[in-house]
Parts: structure tokens; C-alpha cells; sequence
């Protein structure tokens, strides 16, 4: 058991299916009272009941409320999980203002919008954890796909701010930062995830066990696919050696798909 997650009060979003429900199952497991939210109804409610958890359906951005009250007044630990990956079309193509929008207000500002409804009753007590699910493509980036990879580097970076900014008040920030994961998104991830993503896609349980092991170690960056950390160091020792590499990667992409 992780002492720091038992009894506590957790909100998973994005719970139905995936890394959320994987999350919320642990959760529980250690003993944590869990509200499931996802905006499919019925996959929320199902976690839940597995679980003995909580179900509040609904757009991630405008559930802090409800689930608070479902929780008796008290959250303890935010997961903001819930995310999109879509395509905002490439450069000489129709511009998706939508998909922009949409990757802005799901990847980022649901983030946004759960911290500034949480914070100040965490900082009054002193205690609260956030934990965002981002991606490898939040440190890296990610082919075919700019706002996916725009956002996923956004919501990284408001992690940090969180963590940097309020650590010495008790609150504790991870980010998550998979490479691919066995999920619909992997599979709605088309020709792009299948080359860069699916060779070594892990499942939602190991995203589960890191996050555990990051909690119990107390570190803000989990990393379920460690090769990450060798990325990101290369990527920031030599960007043009880095993007040289992206982009024959990119153009073997371009050849296959």
C-alpha cells in the first residue's frame, strides 16, 4: 500500500477506458475513495461500480464541483487525464480551427481550469496532488499531429509551473509522460502511431505501476517508458542533431503510409 494514497479523495478524468481507468482501478485498490468521470456515461458508471467508486459524468473541464460534493467536500488527489489527439491539418492544407480548439481546451485548459478550482482550498490546508497525464510527445514531439504535441508540450509546462510554484505549500505535482499506450487513441493514432508509437506501447496497468512508484519516490516526472529520459537529454543537448533524426522519420512516414 502507498501510504500517501490511502483514504485520500480522488478524481480521475478521462476514467472510462484506458490509462484512467487503470488509474482509478489502482487507486482504489490502495484504498483511495474514487469519482470516475468520462463523458460517456455508461463507461463512467461501469469503472465505478467495478470499483466501488463514483461516477460523474461530464466535460472534464466543469466537474471539480460536483465531484468535490460526490466526495463529501474534500478532493485530495486530481488526476487530469482525460485528452484528445487530433489533427489541426497540415501546413498548404484547410486549416481545423475546430481540432485546434477542441486539442486547446481538452489537453490544456481542462488542467487550467481544475488547478484554479482546487488550489485554494489545498494551499488553506497545505496539502493536495495533481497528477497530469501528458505524453512522451510533451518532452519530444510527436509526428502528424501538431496540436497534439503543441498542447501535450502546454499542459507539460503548466505541470512544471504548478510544481515549481507551490511544491513548498504542500502541493505535489507528476506529469506522466508515456510513449505509446495499448488504447482507442493509440488506435485512432492511424499510420503515425503504428510506426513511431505501437512497436513499444505498453499497457495502462504500467502507466499505473509508474505513477505509483513516482508517488512513493516523491518525483514530479514519470517516465513508464525510460528511454524517454535519453530523448528528451539528446533532444536538448543538440536540437539539430535531434530534429535531423525526427525528420527522417518523418520522411520514411511520408513513404508508408
Amino acid at each position: 500500500m502507498v501510504q500517501a494514497v490511502q483514504g485520500a479523495k480522488v478524481v480521475v478524468t478521462g476514467a472510462g477506458g484506458g490509462i484512467g481507468a487503470a488509474l482509478a482501478r489502482r487507486f482504489a485498490a490502495q484504498g483511495a475513495r474514487v469519482v470516475v468521470n468520462d463523458l460517456d456515461a455508461d463507461r463512467a458508471k461501469s469503472v465505478a461500480e467495478e470499483i466501488g467508486g463514483l461516477a460523474v459524468p461530464g466535460d472534464a473541464s466543469a466537474i471539480v464541483g460536483e465531484a468535490r460534493e460526490a466526495l463529501g467536500g474534500t478532493v485530495d488527489v486530481y488526476c487530469a487525464n482525460a485528452g484528445v489527439g487530433r489533427d489541426g491539418g497540415e501546413p498548404g492544407e484547410p486549416l481545423d480551427e475546430g481540432g485546434w480548439a477542441l486539442s486547446w481546451d481538452v489537453n490544456v485548459m481542462a488542467h487550467v481550469r481544475a488547478a484554479h478550482a482546487l488550489l485554494p482550498d489545498w494551499l488553506e490546508r497545505g496539502s493536495g496532488r495533481f497528477v497530469s497525464t501528458v505524453s512522451a510527445a510533451g518532452l519530444l514531439t510527436m509526428i502528424g499531429t501538431a496540436p497534439y504535441s503543441v498542447t501535450k508540450h502546454g499542459a507539460y509546462a503548466f505541470a512544471e509551473w504548478l510544481s515549481l510554484t507551490y511544491r513548498h505549500r504542500g502541493v505535489r505535482v507528476h506529469a506522466i509522460c508515456p510513449q505509446g499506450v495499448r488504447t482507442d487513441m493509440l488506435d485512432a493514432s492511424g499510420s503515425a502511431g503504428d510506426l513511431v508509437l505501437r512497436p513499444t506501447a505498453i499497457e495502462p496497468d504500467d502507466v499505473a505501476d509508474a505513477l505509483f512508484r513516482g508517488i512513493e519516490e516523491d518525483r514530479f516526472l514519470i517516465l513508464p517508458h525510460p528511454e524517454v529520459a535519453e530523448y528528451y537529454q539528446a533532444r536538448a543537448a543538440d536540437p539539430d542533431r535531434w530534429l535531423s533524426g525526427m525528420n527522417r522519420i518523418q520522411q520514411h512516414w511520408e513513404t508508408t503510409r
